[in-house]
């Protein structure tokens, strides 16, 4: 049987997701700032080159920081509020899995 999670309490939920919502506005700041000054870096090393190199590396630079904060925020998350001791972890409870 699975034991209830904390996240399921509406004010730990709360909490957590207000805490989750603010990592993300602060990355958001971060991965604006550090778009910012690559674009600059690369515009004064090579110039003009293609008004697409330049949307391309700012939304590639943009979108993995953003997706990479999020997936270590929502690891945070889970970890922080002790949603991961809930789960059952069978295999390491029966027919002999357990690492050694």
């Amino acid at each position: 049987m699975n034991r209830n999670s904390p996240l399921e309490d509406s004010k730990n939920a709360r909490f957590a997701w207000a805490r989750f919502k603010r990592l993300m506005r602060f990355m958001v700041a971060v991965t604006l700032t550090t778009v910012i000054v690559s674009l600059g870096i690369l515009y004064a090393y090579n110039g003009m080159v293609s008004v697409h190199f330049y949307i391309a590396t700012g939304l590639g630079i943009g979108l993995a920081m953003l997706l990479m904060s999020a997936l270590m925020g929502l690891v945070f998350l889970s970890s922080g509020t002790g949603h991961d001791e809930t789960v059952d972890d069978r295999i390491n409870d029966s027919d002999g899995w357990k690492d050694r």
